[in-house]
């Protein structure tokens, strides 16, 4: 199974520490964030990880390296000087891509079972996609996705409607067609990939249970501490 991590942000809500430092490479209970995420997604059953970089994007692959101390096989994908968005960098990386991949994001930790949604995706042939969601009801941010069962209907990021009360969790399987249409070197936002698949009916929901956390605020990296060093 590949994942793709989504690790070119600027991570411009955590300067100054992220002016010399990538998110990914944030300490976190001990360790740079960025094993965490490997190590979790070497626990769920993925082999190969695709790493998505851009800002001090070097730092990252002399961290990690080929990604065989985590049991995986890490290859990479540079943004490049014109910055395409999330969607975006995915085609960019196209030739590297599996018929069916995770993405996630290079500052989200997430403890559920991350191999969920791409095993539903490989056994459902008329979707596209599944999107981990969570019954946020606005409790950790703004929800932005309406759900029904094993069919997310509507999604909204951004969105203030109060008949939102799901939450994109953070990892999402895709078919590589969907990035494959896709026009090259133009920026997409991978909500806006998303959102149409819910639109045509082609997206599918996998039901996460417990709160998502993320690096990408002082706040969240200080939850994210106290829970890894449970862990540790």
């Amino acid at each position: 199974m590949q994942a793709i991590i989504l690790a070119g942000g600027l991570g411009t809500r955590m300067l100054p520490r992220t002016e010399h430092v990538p998110k990914s490479l944030l300490l976190v209970a001990g360790r740079p964030f960025i094993e965490w995420q490997l190590r979790r997604l070497a626990e769920c059953g993925f082999d190969r990880v695709l790493l998505c970089i851009g800002h001090l994007g070097d730092a990252i692959r002399s961290a990690v390296g080929s990604g065989t101390r985590f049991g995986l096989r890490v290859d990479y994908s540079d943004d490049g000087p014109r910055l395409l968005g999330t969607a975006g960098a995915i085609r960019r990386a196209l030739p590297h891509l599996d018929e069916v991949f995770l993405v996630t994001y290079g500052d989200s930790y997430l403890p559920f079972d991350y191999s969920g949604p791409w095993r539903d995706l490989e056994q459902h042939s008329e979707a596209l996609g599944t999107m981990a969601v969570f019954a946020n009801q606005g409790r950790w941010e703004a929800s932005n996705t309406a759900v029904r069962g094993d069919r997310v209907l509507r999604y909204g990021k951004g969105s203030a409607d109060p008949t939102l009360d799901h939450v994109d969790y953070g990892a999402t399987a895709l078919r590589r067609q969907v990035i494959a249409e896709l026009p090259l070197d133009e920026p997409w936002g991978l909500d806006a990939v998303q959102g149409e698949l819910a639109e045509r009916a082609l997206l599918r929901a996998w039901h996460a249970r417990e709160r998502f956390f993320e690096i990408g605020s002082p706040e969240g990296l200080a939850d994210l501490e106290f829970l890894l060093r449970g862990k540790s």
